[in-house]
């Protein structure tokens, strides 16, 4: 059973006459990355902005560790949350090490570990700490800035990381890599992040789960494969239709031997010893995959005029996140 740390229970937020956010229930489990996709105007923001009580709900409620976020204390509350904007936030008065060191000095961590601490991320993102540590934010790049910037919200160790669209203002390059990064940073760390993004293809790449927004309300939540292959409406469908990660489950089967992710079964008595196994033609697309390894660890795959192959569950979702990942 998974470990919710953030639950939203019929959650509004009302202007005037405009429900920004419209009776929004989900929760994000601990050590996910939860992604909120949607156009701009849908309450993507604003549902972002209340976990940390930048904004109020005008209805509901939201709980953090099973308590209700208006019960916290603010200053506790935001001491264990990370945040990253889309404009870059470096306080332009501190070094890129006191940027970075920040939190943990508020959270009184001894200076000697705060400054191995920073030594050590900054050699985690190829910032050599010599050349950078005392470093001004205004002579970074701005991959550089919002680089550190990551560094910030994650160095103190809280419990959930925010991020809004950080990435939206910068080069394609940049952008990957600062992906990257952050699937890095979480997996490393077993960190908690809500993401918030209008790019489709970003949400598919970095969400454990997906929550669909359109107008204030909640349309879907489900992992990539789910929201992708089983859209709640046809507004979900289109969303996704064109991204790259969508193209993933048309590529050919007889493909994914060419790029290595098949086995190769040189003895025939492999097949012989194994249980009974699904059989899809190379012609058939990895959508056509899914199902049957839904239920067995591998089928088997027959190219016309070439030997069977073995495809297996790991391997299949290898090359999904592969994919994805380029």
């Amino acid at each position: 059973m998974a470990d919710t740390l953030i639950t939203f229970d019929h959650v509004k937020k009302t202007y005037g006459n405009k429900q920004a956010v419209d009776d929004v229930s989900f929760t994000v489990n601990r050590g996910e990355i939860f992604v909120l996709v949607g156009a701009s105007g849908s309450g993507k923001t604003t549902t972002l902005r209340m976990i940390n009580e930048l904004l109020e709900p005008t209805d509901g409620n939201i709980y953090f560790n099973g308590q209700r976020i208006k019960d916290y204390n603010v200053r506790e509350l935001r001491l264990q949350t990370g945040y990253v904007l889309q404009q870059i936030a470096l306080f332009p008065n501190m070094s890129v090490a006191q940027n970075v060191a920040l939190i943990p000095s508020m959270k009184k961590q001894s200076k000697a570990d705060t400054s191995t601490l920073v030594d050590q991320l900054l050699n985690d993102v190829d910032l050599d700490p010599q050349t950078y540590r005392d470093r001004m934010p205004d002579e970074l790049s701005g991959g550089e800035q919002q680089r550190v910037g990551i560094l910030r919200a994650f160095a103190g160790q809280p419990q959930i990381v925010l991020m809004d669209e950080p990435f939206s203002a910068l080069d394609p390059i940049s952008r990957t890599q600062l992906q990257n990064l952050v699937i890095d940073i979480h997996h490393r760390l077993n960190s908690t992040v809500v993401f918030v993004t209008h790019d489709m293809d970003e949400a598919l790449k970095l969400g454990d789960r997906i929550g669909v927004m359109r107008l204030g309300k909640l349309l879907q939540v489900g992992t990539p494969d789910e929201i992708v292959r089983h859209p709640a409406d046809q507004f979900v469908q289109r969303l996704f239709e064109n991204s790259m990660a969508h193209d993933v489950y048309h590529v050919l089967l007889s493909k994914l031997a060419v790029m290595g992710y098949l086995q190769d079964i040189n003895d025939s008595s492999t097949l012989a010893s194994g249980e009974d196994r699904v059989t899809l033609n190379g012609d058939q697309t990895v959508s056509d995959a899914l199902t049957p390894l839904e239920s067995n660890e591998t089928v088997l795959i027959q190219s016309e005029g070439g030997p069977t192959r073995l495809l297996t569950r790991d391997q299949l979702f290898k090359f999904i996140g592969d994919y994805r990942s380029h």
